[in-house]
């Protein structure tokens, strides 16, 4: 994908986490078709019906047992199989548990900005372990 495309879709996807209500982290995610048109979008936050009141979203224990990864929102939302596809996710990688389920899904391209987030290094390196072993291409932006 050229650099014009990569860039709307990072952008798209720094937008879309602007929709999540995580107080402390916002992530996006944007599944793209082999010709350029959005498959689905997903942000992080809590499932459909559950209710995100400030004491859960407040509490980081409690907020991480009912989030949903960005990633995985994305893959879940999807209406169609994302074999071949791409996704862009911002600000961070994907963690190992969103890695598992972009490789199962079928989804051939990671495009993410490079960097570290200390206290999930240890998801970020299995992940990125996932994707080299399933043969994923990681386009670190």
């Amino acid at each position: 994908m050229n650099a014009k495309w990569t860039a709307r879709f990072i952008n798209l996807a720094s937008h879309v986490a602007t929709w999540s209500k995580d107080p402390s982290s916002q992530v996006g995610a944007v599944i793209v078709r082999p010709d350029r048109s959005i498959a689905s979008v997903g942000f992080n936050g809590f499932p459909r019906g559950v209710e995100d009141r400030v004491d859960r979203m407040s509490n980081r224990s409690s907020k991480l047992l009912f989030t949903l990864h960005a990633e995985m929102n994305a893959i879940l939302a999807a209406k169609e199989p994302l074999e071949g596809h791409s996704i862009f996710v911002y600000p961070f990688q994907p963690c190992a548990h969103c890695a598992a389920a972009i490789v199962q899904a079928g989804i051939k391209e990671v495009y993410c900005p490079e960097g570290t987030a200390p206290r999930w290094e240890e998801s970020f390196s299995a992940a990125r372990t996932m994707f080299h072993e399933a043969g994923i291409v990681v386009r670190w932006i």
